[in-house]
């Protein structure tokens, strides 16, 4: 991905100094989660806010909005599939270290009630083993408001060297 004429490929080290970085000014979270969203353009549709972010973890939530809606007024299940893999995402990007890479091969996703209003998922991911090619699997759960689980998610990522 491009940013303002620069290159930028998802590394931990990378990812963690922006989110460093965001943390200091007014509206970086928003900001860092704008740029998070650009790098997978698709995922980047769903406007998921990044509220904690550390090596192998990560906390973000989802407003209910009517573009995400499907006809039950509820969250549209593509839209909670894509929420959950951008927080195991996150989860596993915020540990690679420079010259590794990852994606889902295999998502899997349990829908337990509507999911209705601003919707949570946190995401501790297995540490990685550098300068291998592994599969990982990284499950996260998603909460509505109440703290009651509406989804549990569990992605499959093969993460390897470039």
């Amino acid at each position: 991905m491009s940013l303002f004429g620069l290159k930028f490929e998802a590394n931990g080290e990378r990812l963690m100094t922006l989110w460093n970085k965001a943390q200091s000014i007014p509206g970086g979270r928003h900001l860092f989660s704008h740029v998070a969203g650009r790098m997978a353009p698709y995922t980047g549709t769903i406007k998921a806010l990044v509220e904690a972010l550390s090596p192998g973890y990560a906390r973000l939530s989802m407003a209910d909005r009517k573009a995400i809606r499907n006809h039950l007024q509820s969250v549209h299940a593509v839209a909670l599939v894509n929420f959950i893999e951008k927080t195991t995402g996150m989860a596993m990007v915020s540990q690679f270290p420079v010259g590794m890479r990852g994606i889902v091969t295999h998502i899997e996703v349990e829908f337990v009630k509507k999911a209705r209003g601003r919707l949570s998922a946190e995401c501790h991911a297995p540490k990685i083993k550098p300068a291998s090619k592994e599969q990982y699997v990284v499950c996260t759960d998603v909460t509505d408001q109440e703290g009651t689980i509406v989804a549990h998610g569990r992605a499959t990522w093969l993460v390897g060297l470039v």
